[in-house]
């Protein structure tokens, strides 16, 4: 990822840190195994060793947000998307 890109991502969270629009993400997570973030956030909104159950929270966060959740594998990149818009 060139230096530009990933400051325009940088960019990207930081504007929707806190707001309606932060999506909830499923990451690997080094503690329990799975987190869902919540974009501009470290700390995470719910941990957990199951990876399906880690979907499930991020599914209810960003259906009850009107948001996304964004489902990462576990190298870290996209895998599926889910709109709750």
């Amino acid at each position: 990822m060139s230096d530009q890109h990933r400051d325009e991502r940088e960019q990207y969270f930081k504007e929707r840190a806190g707001t309606e629009d932060a999506r909830f993400h499923v990451v690997p997570h080094d503690e329990e195994g799975w987190a869902v973030k919540a974009e501009g956030e470290e700390e995470p909104k719910f941990t957990s060793g199951s990876r399906s159950d880690a979907i499930k929270e991020a599914k209810r966060l960003a259906e009850d947000a009107g948001t996304m959740a964004i489902i990462h594998n576990d190298e870290g990149r996209i895998e599926e998307q889910h709109n709750y818009q």
